[in-house]
């Protein structure tokens, strides 16, 4: 199964409620609160989105946090980069030169236009989408085409 880790979701989640916050500066503890998390896994989550350009802090009494751009241009694959590293279903496509196989792989190109379609995926939705209400759904199951 994939799926990002807990951080990473979090983290999302903790993205999310700065967006809906538009300007304003919100603390550690505020935001634990919003998003219902602890406050400890807020701020191991918030210290990872500063390190990456994603959020501006400040410090003291009236200090606390707000995305560093306009939340229609921060992407999940944004968040992703910043809690896991680069996007990438298989070792050789985000650190290429790192297997012995790799010269003479039969299956490299196709793991890479899964993660191209993934990355494309994530790049596609702003934290702005995130704020709006889910579509409805059709019935229809969705279906990725791999190029």
């Amino acid at each position: 199964m994939l799926r990002v880790s807990k951080l990473t979701d979090y983290a999302t989640l903790v993205m999310t409620c700065l967006a809906g916050a538009g300007d304003e500066v919100l603390s550690a503890q505020l935001l634990a609160e919003r998003a219902r998390l602890e406050v400890p896994t807020v701020s191991k989550v918030l210290k990872q989105l500063a390190a990456a350009g994603l959020v501006d802090s400040w410090r003291g009494a009236s200090g606390g946090y707000r995305l560093a751009r306009a939340a229609s241009e921060i992407t999940l694959a944004d968040v992703v980069t910043a809690m896991e590293g680069p996007i990438g279903m298989t070792e050789c496509y985000a650190h290429a030169g790192q297997c012995d196989l790799e010269s003479h792989c039969g299956v490299r190109a196709n793991w890479q236009k899964v993660s191209d379609v993934i990355r494309d995926a994530l790049e596609s939705v702003s934290l702005a989408d995130m704020l709006a209400p889910p579509p409805k759904r059709s019935g229809i199951p969705l279906r990725v085409a791999v190029r």
